[in-house]
């Protein structure tokens, strides 16, 4: 029996990396059904015409990732959902990954999420994939950019995205549970840009130092200052 999955992919000025990740789902085969819907925050640039010419839905929401996954999901009526940022190309095997995960009926109060890779040779990256695997696995706590595919019925019983500007998917994956979280055995490959602009080092410590405010109960706008863009 063919999977019918929403795939929800939010978006913000990204014309320039969305094609590559609209063009890495098309025609998925091996027995999945995508549907794919590009829930904008208004982006200024040619990412909805983009996403339109893709066969994409496009919805407009107000900006704010954990706000636009939220109405992407509510967009659809699929069984399952994959939620995948703009700047990410699932790798080699994610098709065979996800049906396999979905075939398995334990698996309907579990959610999936991908190896991080980042789109580029640099060695420092290397590391950076290492201690995502680490924080993933030991943590619970896989990132956005890891993409998570998850039952609808499971996404709601654990309350879904909540409209947040950012840790929304620290939220959902800290409700969902360490033991709840698999790894799939694919990759989902990712835009190095922060890293590159910000230091290999720098945006890793960045990144912890905001997850770490977060964890200890700081207000949002402090973190999401920190963070950046």
């Amino acid at each position: 029996m063919t999977a019918r999955i929403d795939v929800v992919v939010p978006t913000l000025d990204a014309a320039a990396t969305l094609p590559r990740t609209l063009a890495g789902l098309a025609g998925a085969g091996c027995g999945l059904a995508l549907d794919v819907t590009v829930s904008d925050g208004g982006s200024s640039d040619a990412t909805a015409d983009i996403a339109r010419r893709s066969g994409a839905r496009v919805i407009v929401t107000e900006p704010g990732r954990g706000g636009q996954l939220a109405a992407g999901a509510a967009a659809g009526e699929a069984p399952w959902l994959l939620f995948l940022h703009a700047d990410t190309v699932l790798g080699d095997g994610w098709c065979d990954a996800v049906r396999q995960f979905v075939d398995e009926p334990d698996n309907a109060t579990r959610a999936g999420h991908f190896r991080l890779r980042f789109d580029t040779t640099d060695r420092r990256a290397r590391r950076v994939e290492r201690l995502a695997a680490w924080r993933s696995r030991a943590l619970g706590l896989p990132y956005g950019d890891q993409g998570l595919l998850i039952a609808r019925a499971f996404y709601r019983q654990t309350g879904g995205f909540r409209p947040l500007p950012l840790m929304e998917d620290v939220d959902l994956v800290r409700r969902i549970g360490r033991r709840r979280l698999v790894a799939l055995p694919a990759d989902a490959v990712t835009s190095p840009r922060r890293y590159e602009r910000d230091g290999w080092t720098r945006r890793p410590l960045r990144n912890l130092t905001c997850l770490t405010l977060y964890l200890a109960g700081a207000p949002l706008p402090v973190v999401q200052r920190l963070y950046g863009r």
